[in-house]
């Protein structure tokens, strides 16, 4: 039983390394931030708040291996209320969602229709048309988030942004 799970474990390592196998890990988990939305900014205004966002093995293993990665396009962007545990995400008119990666920046999501009783999380509106290789090599990425308000806040807004990606799967 030791031997089975040592070589498991052995067979794991070796292909953790493979390109392929980092593929499938960036296209299943997704690149997280947290922002805070503060209470103070009223409605009909445009703010804009940014975080760095995070992948799987940067959470994970401290480090990022992005060299064989290629063709990365954005798959899906979610939004989810994490504080206080009774916020509606209604409470926005409209998200904007960019990648940030130094002076550059990218529009990769957005919605404008929030409905006031959309709840506590929302997808939004992805625009895959744009590579965004760069954005993901680099390793020290953000997410940019400019919204409008329809209602002012009564307390902090604590959100979760997770974007997933569609990475092709590099050939040797």
């Amino acid at each position: 039983m030791k031997k089975v799970l040592i070589y498991t474990l052995l067979v794991f390592l070796f292909f953790t390394s493979c390109a392929t196998v980092q593929s499938v890990v960036r296209s299943v988990f997704p690149y997280t931030a947290t922002l805070i939305i503060p209470a103070a900014n009223s409605s009909n205004n445009a703010f804009s708040i940014s975080s760095a966002a995070r992948s799987f093995d940067q959470i994970f293993t401290g480090q990022t291996n992005n060299n064989q990665i290629s063709q990365v396009r954005i798959a899906s962007a979610r939004i989810d209320a994490i504080s206080p545990t009774t916020q509606n995400l209604g409470t926005f008119k409209s998200i904007k969602l960019y990648l940030v990666n130094g002076k550059e920046q990218t529009l990769v999501a957005t919605r404008t229709d929030i409905a006031a009783t959309a709840g506590r999380s929302i997808m939004l509106d992805t625009d895959n048309s744009k590579l965004l290789d760069d954005y993901l090599k680099a390793g020290t990425s953000s997410i940019k988030m400019e919204y409008v308000l329809q209602n002012n806040l009564n307390a902090d807004l604590s959100v979760k942004i997770s974007l997933s990606f569609n990475v092709a799967t590099p050939t040797k």
